[in-house]
């Protein structure tokens, strides 16, 4: 029988609301991240400074995830024989994600990283089409990418700018996209054994610590000057990334990656939209044909297609047929 929360987040409408929860939490991390710059200081070259916030942020962000453990009651202890997993997923989820990330973001554009993170959906259709043997790549999956896709790029119309040359700043964005993609795909795989929560909570935390010790070795501990402003964007950050994780590896854990992976190219779009309502940045109306493009997508993926009644045990049962490589 499934459990309150699997009946939750495998309904179209919890899906929906989780998935689209946690990109808009994260499409609001762009301009609360170049705010909490602004306000420390944190220049466009200075990538140690930036690693070191990444690595405060991810930090704070396990220590509220376990502060909710512990008042639900939860236990958040160490968990004996699952560091292995914890480090594993924290290593690419967190660490290498974000190393990658503001490695790339300080020698490209804007724009040019908002395009590149909607490969992430790519990414991750891509590992669970060899990963998973009921979640295999499809004619419909293929259109539905390229559809959201297209979106994403109509986003960089809307900026101004599609200059797409690559260097050594494009790739490791892109190889930042491979191991979140991966990340989460581990996540999914791991939590068939482990708790959401103490999953989460310690792959940031592992991921976070190591943030900060690269970031510390450029800039020293503590070289920031905290302002009530601060403080407040960085335990804003902090939030959003610990609810947005944990809903987006819940809904991962009960559903198909192709299913959910479309979501991610909302993530820039809300990015852009957040940033014209927060930042004063104008928004053009082609934004609007993106965001229409990108739920086109997503409907195209997710959209019910007839079955007849063996085809659906075998669906909801892959194993009758060959074993799930998870």
């Amino acid at each position: 029988m499934k459990s309150t929360t699997e009946k939750i987040f495998t309904h179209p409408l919890g899906i929906m609301a989780a998935a689209t929860g946690a990109t808009f939490l994260w499409g609001s991390a762009f301009p609360m991240i170049k705010l909490s710059y602004e306000e420390l200081e944190i220049g466009k070259e200075d990538l140690f400074g930036q690693i070191l916030f990444a690595g405060y942020r991810f930090t704070l962000a396990a220590c509220l995830i376990m502060f909710m453990m512990k008042l639900i009651g939860r236990k958040i202890s160490y968990q004996r024989g699952t560091w292995q997993s914890v480090a594993k997923i924290g290593f690419f989820q967190t660490l290498l994600q974000y190393v990658f990330f503001y490695y790339g973001l300080s020698g490209s554009t804007g724009v040019q990283g908002s395009i590149i993170a909607g490969t992430t959906s790519f990414f991750q259709m891509i590992l669970a089409h060899y990963m998973y043997a009921s979640d295999k790549l499809t004619y419909r999956k293929v259109v539905g990418l390229i559809v959201g896709f297209a979106g994403v790029v109509l986003v960089g119309v809307g900026k101004g700018s599609l200059a797409m040359g690559f260097g050594i700043a494009e790739i490791c964005l892109l190889l930042s996209m491979f191991f979140g993609g991966l990340g989460n795909i581990l996540s999914k795989r791991e939590s068939a054994k482990l708790d959401i929560l103490y999953m989460t909570s310690n792959q940031m935390l592992f991921g976070g610590l190591a943030l900060t010790l690269i970031g510390a070795c450029g800039t020293g501990i503590m070289p920031f000057e905290f302002s009530w402003t601060a403080m407040w964007l960085l335990a804003y950050l902090a939030a959003l990334s610990a609810l947005g994780v944990v809903l987006w590896n819940t809904v991962m854990k009960y559903n198909k990656v192709g299913s959910v992976s479309m979501y991610l190219f909302l993530m820039p779009v809300f990015g852009v939209f957040l940033s014209a309502a927060i930042l004063n940045e104008e928004l053009q109306w082609i934004v609007w044909a993106a965001l229409a493009l990108v739920v086109g997508g997503i409907v195209i993926v997710n959209r019910a297609k007839p079955t007849s009644a063996v085809s659906e045990v075998v669906e909801t049962n892959p194993n009758l047929l060959h074993r799930d490589s998870a």
